[in-house]
């Protein structure tokens, strides 16, 4: 359980995320792209971020993997471990959203009360939940690291879909077919999205 910090005040700077957002000329808001691993999560965030790049936004893009290699390394695949992780990351989201920059995030985040956290933490209104609702059986077609094998057989513990449950979003933003639609929709109708919400 994370402790309360003392002694710590927060430092209101006088160049706000108002500021920030004005000078980039988009508002600053987190893509939460949630799904099984091989639903293209990731794939589809990285797509995104290329054509908001186009349009001369700012952007960033937090990958499962490569968070795990950095600030999350000293952390496994416990249930607890899982939420920690998230948890960190709905943490470093919100300084990016402070930043001014739309923060796309490509996780499993297999637990409702997780997500809800990251809500919490950066604020309902940033937070657009997105659902690559790819089925189990096209994941593992997909499954070019051969860890969905690897679950079957027991070897991977704790895995999503196979070992350990995931619980799909009741009313994302979004809920794209990952499995069939092409990727080049899937990006349109994101962008779509940022447009009707205003933040582009």
């Amino acid at each position: 359980m994370t402790k309360e910090p003392t002694n710590i005040v927060w430092h209101h700077a006088t160049v706000t995320r108002a500021r920030r957002e004005a000078m980039n000329n988009h508002k600053a808001v987190n893509l939460w792209f949630t799904g099984l691993s091989g639903s293209g999560k990731s794939t589809l965030a990285h797509a995104v971020e290329e054509r908001l790049h186009q349009l001369g936004c700012r952007t960033f893009v937090f990958d499962g993997d490569n968070v795990r290699h950095g600030l999350c390394s000293d952390l496994g695949f416990s249930v607890e471990d899982r939420s920690e992780n998230i948890r960190r990351i709905g943490e470093m989201v919100n300084l990016f959203l402070q930043a001014g920059i739309i923060a796309l995030t490509a996780f499993i985040s297999p637990l409702k009360n997780d997500r809800e956290k990251v809500q919490t933490i950066i604020g309902s209104d940033n937070f657009l939940e997105i659902h690559c609702a790819c089925s189990l059986e096209i994941c593992e077609q997909r499954d070019v690291k051969g860890l969905y094998k690897k679950a079957r057989a027991g070897i991977i513990k704790n895995y999503t879909g196979i070992s350990s449950p995931y619980e799909a979003p009741e009313n994302p933003v979004l809920r794209l077919d990952s499995g069939s639609v092409p990727l080049e929709e899937c990006v349109a109708q994101v962008i779509s999205c940022l447009q009707k919400k205003q933040v582009i």
